[in-house]
């Protein structure tokens, strides 16, 4: 017999399955269309649902949820992060990755200064070298400051995600980067360990651009995400207390009820 919480993953992978095609299908439309285009359509959404609630991990908000029926504003905890600090987000954008400058041999850390509290990386550069390497690019460019983490789930899967310029999960460094460390032994059972940082993509192979999501609790999920890093101890605290907070749609998936940030991402060589 199925157990209840079975039947709940199962569920939440089935969900996460049909969010997937419905998201590479409306990135195929995106294509044709120029970006002054994508981008109106990707306010369009936005403002029609109300409160963001985004899809899968692929970049693209869901069009159902929130936007498709009314209901009851869910009760709200207070808010334990600190105002952003003064700056905006920087439109950049690139056509290709970055040459891999990176040495291979050596360790790497990120920090994401937030709003919340630093979360400390440990970068697996010699497992995903392209991944570290567009991070360190990207860091060194100051794209991710001031960027928004604009997806909580907490139901099924429980996760943070960031990395997108746009804060509507359709953003991204206008390059795509190749999946790498699919087979890492921390992912067993099609499980992502609480702890790990990963890649979003669109559910296709090698689509994976800036956003990324962070792991608060152990999360049931296809080996199809790149996994890139161990979040510290610190850094795991910090992510528990942006949990604890909830997300808006009170459904389990919708943006943090705690104003996330990342004011400052830094990569250095250990």
């Amino acid at each position: 017999m199925v157990s209840n919480d079975q039947r709940r993953r199962q569920l939440a992978r089935e969900k996460f399955l049909r969010q997937q095609q419905r998201r590479e299908s409306a990135r195929r439309r995106a294509r044709t269309r120029n970006t002054v285009i994508a981008s109106a359509l990707a306010v369009v959404v936005v403002a029609g649902a109300g409160a963001f609630a985004a899809g899968a991990f692929d970049g693209k908000d869901k069009k159902d949820s929130a936007a498709s029926k009314p209901s009851a504003s869910p009760s709200k905890a207070a808010d334990p992060c600190k105002k952003p600090a003064a700056g905006k987000v920087k439109p950049l954008s690139w056509k290709k990755e970055p040459a891999l400058t990176v040495d291979k041999a050596a360790d790497y850390t990120m920090n994401l200064a937030t709003t919340c509290g630093d979360i400390g990386i440990d970068l697996k550069t010699k497992e995903a070298p392209h991944t570290v390497n567009s991070f360190n690019f990207l860091a060194g460019k100051g794209f991710f400051d001031h960027t928004k983490c604009h997806r909580l789930t907490t139901n099924g899967i429980y996760v943070l995600q960031c990395g997108d310029p746009k804060g509507t999960g359709a953003g991204g460094p206008g390059y795509t980067i190749p999946d790498e460390n699919l087979k890492d032994k921390s992912l067993k059972g099609n499980v992502y360990p609480a702890g790990t940082i990963a890649m979003a993509n669109t559910g296709q192979k090698h689509t994976g651009g800036s956003q990324f999501f962070l792991v608060y609790q152990d999360s049931q999920l296809p080996p199809s995400y790149t996994p890139f890093g161990t979040i510290s101890d610190s850094g795991m605290k910090v992510l528990k207390k942006i949990a604890a907070a909830g997300e808006s749609t009170g459904q389990g998936d919708g943006a943090p009820n705690a104003t996330v940030v990342i004011d400052k991402a830094t990569v250095k060589k250990s």
